[in-house]
């Protein structure tokens, strides 16, 4: 039985420039917990996010220091001054969430 490997490459990348949002702290951080760069998994795969210097909130939170997750895979960065397309290239985690599995074709794919 042949084993499914994706090849994951983690271009990290924090801002919360979006439309309608107010900056980040300049100590914020986010970062993935699981994979690392240049991780050789099998799909599913699970993918962790962590933030320091904030607090994950559901969206629309309007607590100071907060906001919450999205993750770009195979895709560009969007026009920080538009709100974030939401669909398989671009998924939001309006709920607050720091953690999602996915399922990805052998290969290599870019998450951000």
């Amino acid at each position: 039985m042949a084993r499914l490997l994706t090849m994951i490459v983690l271009s990290l990348f924090a801002t919360v420039s979006i439309a309608g949002s107010t900056p980040a702290p300049a100590d914020a951080q986010v970062d993935f917990v699981v994979p690392s760069d240049g991780s050789v998994v099998t799909s599913p795969v699970t993918i962790s996010f962590s933030l320091m210097g904030m607090d994950v909130a559901p969206a629309g939170t309007m607590n100071e220091n907060s906001g919450h997750h999205h993750l770009i895979v195979d895709a560009e960065l969007p026009d920080m001054d538009q709100p974030i397309p939401s669909n398989n290239n671009y998924i939001h985690f309006g709920g607050g969430q720091t953690e999602t599995t996915l399922e990805l074709a052998p290969g290599e794919h870019t998450l951000q």
